[in-house]
């Protein structure tokens, strides 16, 4: 019995040692011998709505459509038929089944031939990631590949790579390809006729495609419901719609929805295999097929382009490049979201923002509108007539040139191009200009759609610029100051009492209609056509115009664009005002014999401009030029106060050259002196003016 006993020990003590010899070594062979993943990791690069429906796929090195897929993706049904028809012990075996082998093994031995294969799901899997000839050799690889696999990834993953990798005819591998491809959605909802079919076809994908040999795809997919119906898969009634629904006899076209947008984050981002952006798929295709019908009314060579926004975030919701991106009469692969044109007048409302911002004038100082010169530059009013006096505000609605570049001229081009440029958005100055200048004005700069689109942004949050959001998961970009909350305020109800293009009623006189602050800009020579406008929740810029930058006949934005915006803003939910709840503070809500009287009227022209710029000549008031200043004998530091008179806020103050810590937007500092003797205080304003003085400290 002792001996009996000892014996049963050493023997377990032996199995033991085996098993975990057995162990040892599989594990090892396991880190030796990995799985090769590369055709996995080999898929097409999909660019993602916001709700991660695919936009845009590309393909793959070799030309494959292959999109990665997992099974919570793939409607349930073609789960379970997949399993039925082709591994019906599926997750009951480590990833070969001994059943199924022997079954082969009879059938093959009474048949004289081989009958039936036992290769599961996961065998299918393994020669799927590593493609190997026929042969026994091969299938002996894969069988243990299968239980590796198995051991690794357990049976949901093994069932990820089969979705992603399963061939389906010619390009298209993969469950969701072959969905798309065949079925124009993805595989999440599939009838019991279109599972059955992406069960059937990796079977023979050549022999069986559909778009190819309907009637032998048919034959195929209704061998799998005949098989489902067997097996008590499907009832008798859905066997009978099944066999009944026609099979697809042609591929759809690969998905290219936002393609410019697809192309330009495929670039950004080349590493990456999945990109989601911020777009709104429902609203991108039904503004796809606006501009398309509204491009069948351009002369040859011309398209549209339209960039909708978000202003929470300034998220991008719909980028459209072109009017037909596969045009190429129209040159529709040139992304006209990016492209640099010509604004036209589309930047005079940043002129009278900042005017207004200084004080320059306010929305109802009375402008001059007549004949001028600029050097040796005579600009003239679009249609070539002058108003005489006019309110501030029905200039920039009329948008007349003539006001716009007398206030250019006042504030300065150079700080205007600087402020854009401080705030992230640099304007593209003519090669040979040296310096911007005062045709800035009439456009005569170049700028794109998405950083029209990005300032007109701003005016929603009282004159916060921010660049916009094209990544879903990108932080919100930093704020930058352009225009002042009074600036803002003021362009806004001016450029929201603007009358709507003539085909379309007032905001008051529609229902639900968007309360739409907007402002259109026509190039030189008719080349391009805007129309930008916003509301509190969405900014939207459009462009008509030819790519090539030739000459068009008389198209204007106020008629070739403004519709088109106005049509884009129908799309959306209503919103309401962007003027702020609050008028903010220094605003007067008055009529022009009201106002103070440097803004009841604003003397146009350069000599006029010039004696206003001498009228605010920045000068130091204390201490004076040639000043003594005693200075106490003190314990604590003693302060000295500086006071500037005129110039444009913000100013900047420098001792001997080095700055001195001061509030930007007050006209005095306070300066802690490091010793006595001469000193040369000097201060700077807005607009890079200066004035010193030479001081003597005792």
């Amino acid at each position: 019995m002792a001996q009996g006993l000892h014996r049963l020990k050493r023997a377990a003590i032996v199995a033991g040692g085996v098993l975990l010899l057995a162990m040892a070594t599989a594990l090892l062979a396991d880190r030796l011998f990995p799985p090769f993943m590369g055709r996995l990791r080999d898929h097409s690069t999909l660019v993602l709505a916001a709700d991660d429906s695919v936009l845009r796929a590309f393909a793959t090195a070799n030309g494959a459509w292959r999109f990665p897929a997992r099974t919570g993706q793939v409607d349930p049904k073609f789960l379970k038929y997949l399993k039925t028809f082709e591994d019906g012990r599926f997750g009951l075996h480590p990833g070969i089944d001994p059943l199924a082998v022997i079954r082969a093994a009879f059938q093959a031995a009474a048949a004289g031939e081989i009958v039936s294969g036992a290769s599961t799901l996961t065998m299918q899997t393994a020669r799927l990631l590593e493609p190997r000839p026929r042969g026994f050799q091969a299938k002996a690889v894969e069988a243990l590949r299968a239980l590796q696999l198995t051991w690794r990834l357990g049976g949901e993953g093994v069932l990820d790579i089969y979705l992603s990798l399963a061939p389906y005819g010619g390009n298209l591998e993969g469950v969701r390809a072959a969905s798309f491809g065949y079925f124009g959605k993805e595989p999440r909802h599939l009838t019991e006729a279109e599972a059955a079919l992406l069960v059937a076809l990796p079977q023979s994908p050549e022999r069986l495609r559909p778009d190819r040999f309907p009637a032998a795809a048919k034959r195929a997919r209704d061998k799998v419901l005949a098989r489902l119906l067997a097996e008590g898969d499907l009832d008798q009634a859905a066997y009978d719609a099944a066999v009944a629904e026609p099979i697809p006899t042609r591929r759809l076209p690969a998905l290219s929805d936002a393609p410019h947008l697809a192309e330009r984050l495929r670039r950004a981002f080349p590493e990456a295999g999945v990109i989601g952006s911020t777009i709104d798929h429902d609203l991108q295709r039904n503004l796809q097929r606006l501009l398309a019908r509204r491009s069948v009314g351009l002369e040859a060579g011309a398209t549209s382009a339209a960039l909708v926004v978000a202003n929470d975030g300034r998220r991008v919701l719909a980028y459209i490049g072109s009017a037909d991106y596969f045009d190429r009469r129209q040159f529709g692969p040139i992304d006209m979201v990016a492209a640099v044109r010509s604004p036209g007048s589309a930047l005079k409302p940043f002129i009278y923002g900042m005017a207004f911002d200084e004080l320059v004038v306010h929305p109802e100082t009375i402008m001059i509108d007549q004949p001028m010169r600029f050097g040796e530059w005579a600009p003239e009013n679009f249609d070539h007539l002058f108003r005489g006096e006019i309110p501030a505000r029905e200039a920039l609605q009329l948008s007349l040139n003539l006001p716009a570049v007398t206030l250019m001229d006042a504030i300065g081009p150079a700080p205007f191009a600087q402020k854009l440029s401080d705030a992230g958005f640099p304007l593209h100055l003519p090669k040979d200009a040296g310096r911007p200048g005062l045709p800035i004005a009439l456009g005569g700069v170049g700028v794109t759609l998405e950083q029209m689109v990005s300032l007109y942004a701003a005016f929603s949050e009282q004159g916060t610029v921010r660049a916009l959001r094209l990544v879903k998961d990108q932080p919100a970009a930093e704020a930058k100051p352009l225009i002042g909350a009074l600036g803002s305020f003021y362009v806004t109800r001016i450029l929201e009492d603007t009358p709507p293009p003539s085909s379309w009623l007032a905001c008051g006189n529609r229902k639900l209609a968007s309360r739409i602050a907007y402002k259109t800009g026509t190039s030189y020579g008719y080349r391009d056509a805007w129309a930008i406008g916003y509301t509190k929740d969405y900014t939207i810029g459009v462009w008509v115009g030819r790519p090539d930058g030739s000459f068009s006949g008389g198209r204007m934005g106020r008629e070739a664009a403004a519709p088109l915006l106005f049509e884009i803003f129908d799309q959306l939910p209503p919103s309401g005002s962007a003027l702020a709840g609050k008028p903010p503070a220094g605003t007067l809500l008055v009529g022009n014999t009201a106002l103070p009287a440097n803004l009841q009227r604003y003397d146009s022209g350069p000599a006029a401009a010039a004696a206003e710029r001498s009228r605010n000549r920045l000068r130091i008031a204390f201490p004076l030029d040639g000043a003594t200043v005693p200075m106490p004998e003190s314990e604590v530091p003693v302060l000295l106060v500086l006071k500037a008179e005129g110039g444009n806020l913000p100013l900047r103050w420098l001792v001997n050259g080095k700055p001195v810590s001061s509030p930007p937007y007050l006209r005095q500092a306070q300066w802690d002196p490091d010793g006595k003797g001469a000193q040369r205080v000097t201060v700077i304003d807005a607009g890079g003016r200066s004035a010193s003085a030479e001081i003597w400290l005792k």
